[in-house]
């Protein structure tokens, strides 16, 4: 019978003593926890129970599964269970048990911030990147310098290569959008010339819109998004992989060998586009002031080249080299300082295509602002 398997003692004061003997199989037929709530109901005073197990021939889960039920029986009458007598692998077996029902606390609530505190927790965060920005435009610059005197470790192959991908690589993509934008701004210019009867217009809208902002505009904000969310990626997997800190310890400045051939390329590569997402969007509105407006191509050419001027094409260019350093300092330096992890390297990505647009914009305003106050 299952009781004679189990035998209570209660010799030692305010201790009950079980003393189990004989096989406990899962196959077998085992006493079940009443039979420990039958003997402390009778017994008033216990606080601890303990294990004799001189008598135990065989055990299984079965057994373990009955300790078990006796432990947390005894945790809700707040009576102590002296585990020591218990074999080493039932004590295993009721530590993975007992760590599997514990309820993990809830993390203390974070004190919340005053309006003042979060004002310049915000003020300081905005101090330390600013900093962070003037340090890594330092580096930067004292890299240009050691590579104008030679001294710089500078790979051309890797600089080809990167000038390839801004450059070559990115001229479909540009191809289309310019061609797109200067479609857009032939549609939309003659929603409002035609009131006047004054469609050859168009031409002067669409050739000075695209040579002048739209045409920089337009292409540093694809490669914000394809060229400087590259550069982050790249530098944060090298970040993570601790290449950057293997490079710093064979001697080689990592913004020398990295960041510069990237900055450079830009630099280079942005004016060049520029001037090519001009001549699309040109193109563009020409095909469709042409083909579906009914103005005549050598008007619309005529027009086209007395409205574009050189004060607008070097305005655009300088629009372009502009550019060209905020998408590529923005990609490297998000890069460059991300955090050694997957997440860290989402995220540098992304705050540089957010970081590179919204520079884009701010130049944008500013330079429209000088170019109208020089009335240029």
């Amino acid at each position: 019978m299952p009781q004679e398997k189990i035998n209570f003692d209660y010799s030692v004061p305010n201790t009950l003593l079980i003393k189990i003997s004989g096989d406990w199989v899962i196959s077998s037929e085992l006493p079940s926890v009443n039979e420990i709530e039958k003997a402390l109901s009778g017994r008033a005073g216990i606080t601890q129970l303990s294990f004799d197990l001189s008598g135990l021939t065989k055990w299984d889960s079965g057994f373990v599964s009955f300790i078990l039920q006796i432990i947390r029986y005894s945790q809700n009458k707040n009576i102590h269970v002296s585990r020591g007598g218990l074999p080493q692998g039932v004590e295993k077996f009721l530590k993975l048990a007992l760590k599997a029902n514990e309820t993990e606390p809830m993390p203390p609530q974070a004190a919340r911030l005053t309006f003042l505190a979060m004002v310049g927790d915000k003020a300081i965060k905005i101090r330390e990147g600013v900093l962070s920005l003037l340090d890594f435009l330092g580096e930067i610059a004292f890299a240009f310098w050691r590579f104008f005197r030679g001294k710089a470790y500078f790979c051309r192959d890797d600089f080809v290569y990167i000038v390839q991908r801004c450059g070559v690589d990115a001229l479909p993509l540009v191809s289309l959008i310019s061609m797109l934008v200067g479609i857009i701004l032939a549609f939309v210019g003659v929603i409002q010339l035609e009131l006047f009867g004054a469609q050859i217009f168009i031409a002067d809208i669409v050739g000075i819109a695209m040579v002048r902002v739209m045409g920089a505009v337009m292409t540093g904000i694809l490669l914000s998004g394809r060229t400087g969310a590259s550069f982050a990626a790249e530098l944060g997997i090298m970040q993570t992989n601790e290449e950057v800190d293997a490079l710093r310890t064979l001697g080689v400045n990592p913004v020398e060998y990295l960041v510069m051939p990237r900055v450079l390329a830009l630099i280079i590569m942005m004016p060049l586009l520029t001037i090519y997402a001009d001549l699309m969007g040109i193109i563009g509105g020409f095909a469709v002031s042409t083909g579906f407006l009914g103005i005549n191509p050598v008007e619309y050419l005529n027009h086209t080249k007395d409205a574009v001027t050189l004060n607008n094409l070097w305005i655009g260019i300088t629009h372009g080299l502009v550019f060209g350093i905020i998408i590529s300092v923005a990609g490297c330096l998000r890069g460059i300082r991300c955090g050694r992890s997957a997440a860290g390297v989402g995220e540098a990505t992304t705050s540089a295509v957010v970081s590179a647009i919204t520079g884009i914009v701010i130049a944008t305003a500013i330079i429209t602002f000088i170019c109208q106050v020089l009335r240029v």
